[in-house]
């Protein structure tokens, strides 16, 4: 072994790979590198020229190249790339070639991945002839041949694949299927019997009207829900304030002042309670009624809960996987009750498949039905909406309402924001003047911001009463 010291020997040395680092120029000042070169310790060159050394990586790069070109030879009977994938799945999901045979002479469960793999790449009919004439040694072929080479002398391998995917498959699938349709029929309902959702289409639809008086838009009697999304792009005058703003400023108001009427007439409430809310300044019952009312706005998105959940589903999917199940049923039939008898029978494969097929049955035969339903309602909802639209919008008129929701929500967090701001605001004693005119305030905002809104309000000031109290 080669020791060799930092000086070196005249020898012509290998060349070593670069090591970049930055020198410290010579100096007469004492510094730790004096200490150092009288050191005891030496490197084995022979190690760094092995490890470091460029000839030593050629050397490195040909044992690999000679390797690979010695790696042993399989003969080649299915397409390259496929056989390495199928190999490399194999190993993967460490499942051995008995364990899929077995799966396929009984009907036990495989890995979903490797039936789908095997379904995507089955061998041509010429790779099939190939491996089934083939009766040399099976060493001599790769592991995805070998492989192959028992599945295809499996009769019926590959469709009997087809049916073990469809039944560990299926149960899943219907499942998910029914959760969906339960989903899509509490929301119909809910959209239709929401008393605060048909509240803010109404203030939309007044509002609207009244921005649209004296034009061909004006004396609407419905709009599309589309419409709702465009509430935030009308800014009023001070160029924040959107169209949004005051219709949520609104209803919190009617429904603040609806929600203290009902708690003032409760029966729950003592002549004292009541007494004492009557008795509060007008700052602190519009605070509270204000209070209610957030809180009551607040709520819509979890009384809509089910309409944001039918806004995330595809109602197309949704109807081509009720199709794809009732069309993988009828080709396990098929299989079943023809190919089936006449293939030679091993294993408990028929046994299983035949039990299967008639418990999955009646669930898929429902799902068709059922699916016919939910069209039938969700086209209805719509038309609720929308009257005869026409056309199929699937479950678009779930998606808009749930993108309102949210927008509806945004500035109600932004007015309960203000609220707490101002409350811990010092309050100041105002002028006895200024105090009379300080409900007035917020009145007097919005007439400024939407001017011509403010009329149709008192012109339907007197019917608002009732709808309140209904």
């Amino acid at each position: 072994m080669r020791h060799s010291s930092a000086e070196g020997s005249g020898d012509q040395k290998a060349k070593m790979k670069p090591f970049h680092w930055d020198k410290v120029a010579a100096s007469d000042q004492t510094m730790v590198w004096h200490d150092l070169k009288a050191g005891s310790f030496q490197f084995n060159e022979e190690m760094m020229e092995n490890l470091f050394g460029y000839k030593a990586a050629e050397q490195q790069k040909n044992k690999k190249g000679q390797a690979a070109f010695e790696a042993p030879k399989y003969i080649q009977i299915i397409d390259p790339r496929k056989a390495q994938n199928l190999a490399i799945l194999l190993k993967a999901l460490n499942v051995t070639t008995d364990e899929v045979c077995e799966a396929v002479l009984d009907g036990n469960e495989l890995p979903s991945e490797l039936i789908q793999t095997l379904l995507k790449m089955p061998p041509t009919s010429e790779e099939e002839l190939k491996l089934r004439l083939y009766d040399g040694d099976l060493s001599q072929l790769g592991p995805a041949e070998r492989f192959l080479k028992t599945m295809v002398d499996i009769p019926l391998a590959f469709k009997r694949l087809e049916s073990l995917s469809f039944m560990y498959s299926v149960e899943e699938e219907i499942s998910t299927v029914k959760e969906s349709f339960a989903s899509i029929e509490v929301a119909c309902n809910e959209i239709k019997n929401s008393r605060l959702f048909l509240k803010l289409l109404e203030a939309v639809l007044k509002t609207g009207n009244r921005m649209n008086d004296g034009t061909y838009r004006g004396g609407a009697q419905a709009f599309k829900l589309d419409t709702l999304l465009k509430l935030s792009d009308v800014k009023g005058t001070d160029g924040k304030t959107t169209l949004l703003h005051f219709v949520v400023l609104e209803i919190i108001r009617t429904e603040g002042i609806r929600a203290a009427r009902k708690e003032k007439d409760s029966s729950s409430l003592t002549s004292v309670k009541t007494e004492d809310m009557l008795e509060k300044s007008n700052e602190e019952t519009a605070g509270y009624v204000r209070k209610l009312g957030i809180e009551i706005v607040s709520n819509l998105r979890n009384e809509l809960e089910n309409v944001q959940k039918a806004a995330h589903i595809d109602s197309d999917v949704l109807k081509s996987t009720v199709l794809k199940l009732g069309h993988s049923l009828q080709k396990s039939k098929d299989f079943l009750n023809n190919e089936m008898n006449d293939a030679e029978q091993e294993g408990k494969f028929r046994e299983k498949l035949e039990s299967f097929v008639h418990k999955a049955e009646d669930d898929i035969v429902w799902l068709l039905e059922e699916e016919k339903k939910m069209s039938s309602l969700i086209q209805s909802t719509v038309d609720y909406f929308h009257g005869h639209a026409g056309k199929d919008e699937g479950l678009h008129l779930f998606a808009v309402v749930r993108d309102f929701l949210g927008m509806v929500e945004k500035v109600v967090n932004e007015v309960e924001r203000k609220a707490q701001t101002a409350k811990k605001m010092p309050a100041r004693a105002p002028p006895a003047a200024q105090e009379s005119r300080k409900p007035d305030n917020q009145q007097k905002l919005q007439q400024r911001l939407f001017p011509a809104i403010q009329e149709q309000r008192r012109n339907d000031s007197s019917s608002s009463s009732s709808d309140d109290e209904s």
